[in-house]
């Protein structure tokens, strides 16, 4: 029998202090794999304004900051470690962005591009070379960052396809969700997305010992539980309460509970951080609080058909 040790987390959303923190936990645990099951990259370009004098306006999270040039740098990491993209503009070019939403894109997706190598490039440095890293794109994830993650010689790349972790345990991946109110990149509906997972599952060979790596977690399970929006994005209340409601993808409980593997690994809902069981099957998602810099993921250990470790851990 094999034993395998890894870190799994999810949905870092562009912070790079949490891309750092997850990086650094492959040696202290002695890692034989870094796993992530989706949404990586950042949700918004912010502008780092020039002004005529020679300073810099921006804002970030309602507050506005007037920057020296020695100021600058701290700024920018700031931006970055918040999960967003800095983006050093003229007012020109400023009032293109907000003009041009083809060019918003365009530079949006660069920006992500070129985080995303700068991201990758410090694997070498931060992670033993016996490690594997393993990143699996989510729905929020656009279709530019997979080629950036082929094409790493320290990565390996997961969309709806079948890994080999350890030699005896496979993962099968798939980033693809449900439908969101956002119209994210990689969502569908449920039937479609039951042709991927099944697509996938296809090609383990013995599904006593494999995991799936499926981004949207299984519906009605406790790790899917969101606050329920009206059409206007807006929490729903109930006598004083936010309404809570299941929103993951009954396509996913289906062929966990039809092929029983041994481990699911999921993200997506960043408020139900947690695991559960369908029948032999341990499902988990740890949540999500990338906006403050902090790292939550699960530690875990299998050892052939069993699991023989799980550890919440929270940086």
């Amino acid at each position: 029998m094999a034993k395998c040790k890894f870190l799994f987390a999810t949905d870092l959303h562009g912070s790079e202090q949490v891309w750092r923190k997850f990086l650094n936990c492959a040696k202290p645990f002695g890692l034989d794999a870094l796993i992530i099951s989706g949404d990586m990259t950042g949700k918004m370009v912010i502008p780092v304004v020039t002004q005529p004098d020679g300073k810099y306006k921006s804002t970030l999270l309602d507050r506005e900051y007037v920057l020296t040039k020695d100021e600058l740098p701290d700024y920018m990491k700031k931006v970055r470690f918040s999960g967003y993209y800095p983006y050093v503009v003229d007012q020109e070019e400023l009032t293109r962005l907000s003009s041009d939403k083809k060019y918003l894109d365009e530079t949006f997706e660069r920006l992500m591009v070129k985080t995303m190598e700068l991201w990758l490039s410090l694997i070498p440095e931060k992670v033993p070379d016996r490690v594997k890293v393993v990143l699996c794109p989510g729905n929020d994830d656009t279709l530019a960052v997979d080629e950036v993650i082929k094409s790493n010689p320290r990565v390996i790349y997961g969309e709806s396809n079948v890994l080999d972790l350890d030699g005896e345990h496979e993962i099968a991946t798939s980033g693809w969700t449900t439908p969101t109110p956002w119209d994210t990149p990689r969502e569908c509906s449920d039937e479609d997305l039951m042709e991927r997972l099944e697509s996938a599952i296809a090609k383990i060979r013995r599904m006593d010992t494999a995991v799936f790596c499926f981004h949207c977690p299984p519906w009605n399970t406790t790790i899917d539980n969101a606050v329920q929006l009206d059409e206007n994005f807006r929490p729903v209340y109930k006598a004083g309460s936010p309404v809570i409601i299941p929103v993951g993808s009954k396509s996913v409980r289906h062929v966990i509970e039809k092929y029983q593997p041994l481990l699911t690994l999921h993200g997506h809902i960043h408020e139900s951080c947690g695991f559960v069981r369908l029948g032999r099957t341990l499902c988990i998602n740890p949540g999500s609080e990338y906006t403050e810099g902090i790292l939550r993921a699960f530690l875990v250990e299998i050892d052939g058909k069993n699991v023989k470790k799980l550890q919440r851990v929270e940086a």
